[in-house]
């Protein structure tokens, strides 16, 4: 997946800012069938009349949690059981209630929970546009399903660029983005090695993000793994909060891979790295433990199982990227017993092992990250500042593409030799330094 949630044509993010408090209202849909998404009330509870209380026998007591326990992930592909579902989910149309007037809108977010708007650093509310039509129906439902958990994927994203952005820094291909529609730029067409990283630092990321929000109580249908033991200790025993990786994986293969669409080659690919990157999530848990006892005696531990740093995973998905294997479309045939594993993957050397789950693939060559290529949709090396003293990949006969580079300084003033006074002030002197900056032709 990338951040465009690439619905067959890579188009942005899809954010976009909320109307402002005091604004117009929105207009409700015409017809009342086929309006998408409905808007339950807040809290999860059907209205109560006025003057009255609510005649929903599932409705919550006065200070309770809703008498019922929210839905969990894993009951079912489609959520909960028919019997279950809130009337509220009930119906694809907007019908009308008996007492109660609704709004209905086609953007994906339930707008009347507040824990699925946004707020960027301006502290400005963003929604999904819907008219950009970037989520399918599929995600649309996931997110009105899981209330919080659009934040938790767009932080995931955000975090996902950031990793790539670095692990890239010093290479001809640095990750660039825009704030274009397209994210990535073009990219993401290929199927390159660049490309297959792409697709799994961005599942892995939301895999990451859903999974530790999960453990921190953000999204209201999952919560801590409590599943997840191992062997105890004849003085330690497991009680933590283990982060939810199941939930955060499940959660990731019906939302990220749910956008690819096709039995091609460059289909294969793409489901393979978004699972290579959620794989490398789970394979990098670590069990952590917090010693308890007078004194710090450590009489008793409690130990859980804790996601790795984001940097860890990148780092792993960073190696395998190195080490990535070319694949070409497989066919077994057409006959049944081999139906379910009729389209697959196979090394282009046939004397190379097949791909495990955990590696990254790809099924053409890189384009030359030298030079501009508005077809290629590269950005060149030029105006990059590189290290003239490296033989490695940022030096500058690498990085320049044996273009040869410029030398400037520049001069650069900074605070320094910073001393703290009680109480409270902090004095600091101004230092002015020379900095020599090579910089690609």
């Amino acid at each position: 997946m990338v951040v465009s949630a690439r619905t067959g044509t890579g188009k942005g993010t899809g954010l976009a800012p909320a109307p402002a408090p005091g604004g117009p209202a929105a207009v409700p849909a015409r017809t009342p069938q086929g309006c998408g998404a409905q808007v339950r009330p807040a809290g999860g509870q059907r209205p109560a009349p006025s003057g009255g209380q609510s005649r929903d026998p599932r409705a919550a007591p006065a200070g309770g949690n809703g008498g019922t326990e929210p839905p969990v992930w894993g009951r079912g592909r489609r959520g909960l059981p028919s019997e279950e579902v809130p009337w509220w989910r009930q119906g694809a149309g907007c019908r009308e209630p008996r007492r109660e007037p609704r709004v209905c809108r086609r953007g994906i977010i339930n707008v009347a929970s507040s824990t699925n708007l946004l707020t960027d650093s301006k502290n400005v509310q963003l929604v999904l546009d819907p008219s950009l039509q970037l989520l399918s129906r599929k995600q649309r439902k996931l997110i009105r399903q899981n209330p919080g958990i659009l934040h938790s994927v767009s932080s995931g994203l955000q975090t996902a660029i950031k990793e790539c952005k670095w692990q890239f820094r010093n290479r001809r291909w640095n990750c660039p983005t825009s704030q274009g529609p397209n994210i990535f730029g073009k990219i993401v067409n290929r199927g390159c090695r660049e490309t297959a990283f792409i697709f799994a630092i961005t599942s892995a990321g939301v895999t990451h993000s859903v999974a530790r929000s999960c453990s921190e109580g953000s999204i209201e249908s999952c919560t801590c793994d409590y599943r997840r033991r191992g062997p105890g200790g004849p003085d330690w025993h497991w009680g933590g909060c283990s982060d939810n990786i199941d939930f955060g994986r499940l959660f990731g293969r019906e939302f990220v891979d749910s956008s690819e669409k096709g039995r091609d080659l460059r289909f294969l690919m793409n489901l393979h790295n978004n699972e290579a990157g959620r794989m490398t999530v789970f394979s990098e848990m670590r069990q952590e433990c917090k010693c308890h006892g007078m004194s710090g005696s450590c009489t008793v531990r409690t130990c859980w199982m804790r996601l790795p740093t984001f940097r860890a995973v990148g780092d792993v998905l960073k190696d395998r990227f190195d080490g990535a294997s070319r694949v070409i479309y497989g066919n077994k045939g057409s006959n049944r017993a081999s139906r379910v594993e009729l389209h697959h993957l196979e090394p282009e050397n046939p004397a190379h092992k097949p791909p495990s789950p955990h590696d990254l693939v790809y099924f053409e060559k890189s384009p030359n990250f030298c030079t501009y290529s508005g077809k290629m949709g590269t950005a060149g090396t030029a105006g990059r500042f590189c290290n003239s003293s490296s033989p490695g990949l940022d030096g500058c006969e690498l990085l320049c593409c044996g273009r040869g580079y410029r030398t400037r300084t520049q001069r650069v003033t900074e605070r320094c030799n910073c001393t703290f006074h009680w109480c409270c002030h902090v004095s600091c002197l101004n230092c002015t330094n020379t900095q020599v900056l090579h910089e690609c032709l």
